[in-house]
């Protein structure tokens, strides 16, 4: 029956477009070997008692929109996708409290403004930690999930569900190749060369520089999941070589549509 139940649920997502799904096993949480640094208050049962499954849907970021960044052609795909996740999240917990699971969809973002971070640079419920249980990629240095599919060009949003769904696997393997362009590249040298978790995103410095571009229209910043070069998505546009993040040479045209992006819309 609850085999029968996913794959309605794969059919609704396919519906409306969303490429990635994954289930997670609410137990997988507190098993050690695979989160073994999330505190228990930030469990999906310590959010809601009743939850038996997490759903996890991914949608892309457009990577010629993200080059761009920081710009407001990112900012609005960024805040278009956030609003897809929230839309599309409510919409499948309603699906399922309609075959008689009880179901609640997660926001997309849990705080209220990207100031707040500064002082408490974390939410109510992880996303990516939630997307790596369900299977859909595993961590990079830069602390975010990669994919296969996009590398870390994806952002999340998650349904709790009182329905006992299987599980889906947990990657094995690692993404990430450890290049360490988004170390170097990071514009506030938040991010450390150790791997996740022993590795970890200085978040408050980070949270601080987004609190600094959004006076001017511009967050979030992009950059470390802009040059990583994990991803079929790097293929399809055409952008293998992330060389052209840092040199001229041999892309000037690309390096004139960004700068031109760059100088509107935004303070």
């Amino acid at each position: 029956m609850t085999d029968d139940l996913k794959q309605k649920i794969q059919t609704k997502c396919r519906e409306m477009g969303i490429p990635l799904f994954g289930i997670a096993d609410v137990c997988r949480w507190e098993d050690p070997l695979l989160n073994r640094d999330m505190p228990e208050a930030f469990y999906p049962r310590s959010i809601w008692p009743e939850t038996q499954s997490v759903i996890v849907i991914g949608l892309p970021v457009h990577l010629p929109a993200l080059e761009t960044s920081p710009s407001v052609w990112y900012r609005e795909e960024y805040r278009t996708i956030n609003s897809l996740l929230d839309q599309y999240t409510y919409r499948l917990a309603e699906f399922l409290n309609g075959q008689g699971y009880p179901s609640v969809s997660v926001p997309r973002d849990g705080y209220g403004h990207v100031s707040v971070l500064v002082d408490k640079p974390v939410s109510f419920f992880s996303h990516r930690h939630a997307a790596y249980l369900a299977g859909l990629g595993n961590f990079g240095v830069n602390n975010m999930l990669l994919t296969p599919q996009y590398g870390p060009r994806v952002r999340f949003g998650s349904i709790l569900t009182a329905a006992p769904l299987p599980g889906d696997q947990v990657m094995e393997g690692q993404l990430c190749t450890r290049c360490m362009q988004c170390v170097e590249q990071c514009p506030v040298q938040a991010l450390s060369e150790d791997d996740y978790p022993d590795g970890l995103t200085e978040k408050a410095t980070c949270a601080g520089y987004s609190q600094t571009l959004e006076k001017h229209y511009l967050a979030p910043c992009g950059v470390c999941i802009k040059v990583c070069p994990v991803g079929e998505d790097r293929a399809h546009y055409h952008r293998e070589d992330t060389g052209i993040y840092r040199n001229r040479a041999g892309a000037e045209g690309c390096h004139r549509a960004w700068e031109h992006v760059r100088r509107y819309g935004a303070r």
